[in-house]
């Protein structure tokens, strides 16, 4: 069974094109956290998935996922959470 991620999913082509996110991602002031999100954003780019952006020709086009995926991160088009310390979901 396949199952693809909302994160993935492709927009609508009557809507008009890309989804825009409802609220902008704050900018990663970590480095650690930027390879984190980034290497997360790169596991889907190599099994297939779109490029969030756009305007790039060929040529200026990374190849390598992972640098695709540093990209996107730089200009703020992954969204990621930070978990709060010491916050567990309870089981009820």
């Amino acid at each position: 069974m396949f199952v693809m991620d909302d994160a993935n999913a492709l927009p609508d082509p009557q809507s008009g094109g890309r989804v825009i996110p409802a609220e902008p991602v704050p900018p990663i002031q970590s480095r650690f956290l930027f390879v984190a999100v980034a290497a997360l954003r790169a596991k889907p780019l190599r099994r297939g998935a779109r490029v969030r952006f756009d305007g790039v020709t060929e040529q200026q086009m990374p190849k390598k996922a992972e640098r695709v995926a540093m990209e996107e991160v730089r200009r703020g088009l992954v969204p990621y959470d930070i978990p709060v310390p010491g916050a567990r979901k309870t089981e009820e």
